[in-house]
């Protein structure tokens, strides 16, 4: 055995030393199938449609003769996708892209598939993909999270008066609402939709024509392309074009705190749903079974809504990570073995909310049980300092100090015989003189209801500015829905224009010849 392991060794030595050819057999395994790949299933459909747009800009500015560009574009038209989709590796061709020009010049001649490469590079051809997938991404997960909003600005106006505790430190700290909590949840979202839509802004930018690095001497029209592949602009420093990834860097970090946020509500929708909380039960399509326990009743799909937040938070701190202290240049660290972190964190943070969407809608909420804790454990009792500073004449620290003496005397009775008895016990040792109230108004500070109603400063939870709120984040969510699906009609129009160009120069010929007709 050991003799054997020897001659495996030297065998391989010696295939080490006499690999010239390209690329090496574990070069290709290791990177350039992975690669290919990846680019079959996120690239192949925009490299196709950049082609597209390369070529009719090329030919309006007079660097493709009509005949050849109609011959270019009815060989892209003609080739099978189905088929360069499934295509395994084969190491005869680096990646998708000379894939795909090899495809291409068989089909049209390499004289004429190869001018389709004047005034590009790989470089801004890549880059160009990358924010054409990268920006769909961005719509997907902004289009879900907005389903989640939605949701929860309709939970939170049919129970804007319901009432429940609101805890600081994970303790019982006082009176709310439901509605007043999801507001909280309501505007994380909001301003994670600002987040995205400004990353979105930032992707949606052309880099095609920064070519290499330093853009070309080929009198090309760079908003051309930008208006054939939707994009809302140039990203015009051709330097920048293909150095700087603060596109995808600010994206990640969007997608970062939308997925912090949505794991810390589902955080707590997890405890709501425990036997000692009882305030949430996930509805049955969304529940299992313990395979030995059979009254277990699982939470799963919360369960799993929150590790795809982990897990797509980690993904995007990856890509910052592989990002960190990379040169200002053309690298492959921002490149093919880059966006498959990017594209892990994209889809688990939209099925991670679409799943929080879908789960919370179906579940039930035990308003009773809430309702019946929003007036225990003393947690109204900031309402009774109160009472003692508005009613009572007293500062607030002697009116805690009262509080705060009585709370520690009722040990765990929580009656509300009890704290009135203690604060008239309080009173005597904190200020030397009898409760500056009348039980009827301790009894009063202590309903969980009057301590929500008076709360109406501006984000309270008070019924009319709670419903104020809900009504302004309501109309907020229209307007992010409104810009969703402009964007995603922008793109739909730049395709369509983009397929108006290709049939006005396709059209223009012979089919048969691929000749201009006679009375051109």
């Amino acid at each position: 055995m050991e003799r054997g392991a020897r001659r495996s060794r030297r065998s391989l030595a010696f295939h080490r030393m006499h690999q010239t050819a390209f690329p090496h057999p574990v070069y290709a395994e290791t990177v350039l199938n992975p690669n290919f790949e990846d680019a079959q299933r996120w690239f192949l459909h925009p490299l196709l449609a950049l082609h597209r747009a390369h070529a009719v800009m090329l030919h309006d500015c007079g660097l493709l003769s009509t005949p050849e560009a109609g011959r270019l574009l009815d060989a892209l038209n003609a080739l099978d996708v189905n088929a360069i989709a499934t295509v395994r590796y084969s190491g005869d061709c680096e990646d998708l892209f000379f894939h795909v020009e090899k495809l291409l010049a068989a089909t049209c001649g390499p004289e004429t598939a190869g001018k389709l490469h004047t005034a590009r590079s790989r470089n801004d051809i890549d880059i160009t993909l990358y924010r054409m997938v990268l920006r769909r991404e961005l719509l997907t997960i902004l289009s879900n999270l907005l389903g989640l909003q939605g949701t929860l600005i309709e939970t939170a106006s049919s129970h804007a008066e319901t009432l429940m505790p609101a805890y600081t430190h994970t303790q019982p700290a006082q009176p709310t609402t439901l509605g007043h909590y999801l507001m909280g949840v309501i505007e994380c979202l909001e301003r994670d939709a600002t987040r995205l839509r400004a990353a979105y802004a930032t992707v949606n930018r052309n880099p095609l024509g920064a070519c290499a690095i330093t853009t070309t001497g080929f009198p090309i029209n760079r908003h051309r392309t930008a208006a054939l592949l939707g994009f809302d602009g140039l990203q015009e420093n051709s330097i920048g074009a293909i150095a700087a990834i603060d596109y995808v860097t600010e994206s990640m970090s969007a997608i970062a705190v939308a997925m912090l946020n949505c794991g810390k509500f589902t955080q707590d929708l997890l405890l709501w749903s425990t036997q000692e909380f009882g305030f949430l039960r996930v509805g049955d399509a969304w529940a299992q079974i313990s395979s030995i326990m059979p009254q277990k009743r699982n939470p799963v799909a919360i369960e799993h809504a929150r590790i795809l937040c982990s897990r797509a938070f980690a993904q995007s701190q990856a890509v910052l990570t592989c990002a960190h202290n990379t040169p200002f240049g053309d690298i492959v660290d921002s490149e093919d073995d880059l966006w498959p972190a990017v594209f892990r964190a994209t889809e688990d943070a939209a099925r991670a909310l679409r799943l929080l969407d879908a789960s919370f809608d179906g579940a039930h909420i035990n308003t009773a049980r809430m309702e019946t804790l929003a007036g225990a454990r003393f947690i109204t009792v900031t309402e009774v300092a109160d009472t003692l500073v508005r009613n009572g004449g007293l500062t607030f620290r002697q009116a805690h100090d009262v509080v705060s003496h009585a709370v520690k005397a009722c040990g765990q009775d929580d009656s509300l015989d009890a704290i009135h008895r203690e604060l008239e016990t309080a009173a005597q040792a904190v200020l030397g003189t009898s409760l500056p109230l009348s039980e009827a108004q301790v009894r009063g500070a202590l309903n969980p209801r009057h301590f929500v109603n008076l709360r109406e400063v501006d984000g309270g939870p008070a019924p009319s500015t709670l419903r104020a709120a809900i009504h302004r984040a309501h109309n907020q969510w229209t307007a992010n829905e409104a810009w969703k699906a402009s964007a995603h009609a922008a793109l739909d129009d730049s395709a369509a224009l983009l397929a108006r160009s290709v049939a006005a120069i396709t059209e223009t010929q012979n089919p048969h010849t691929g000749e201009l007709p006679a009375h051109a």
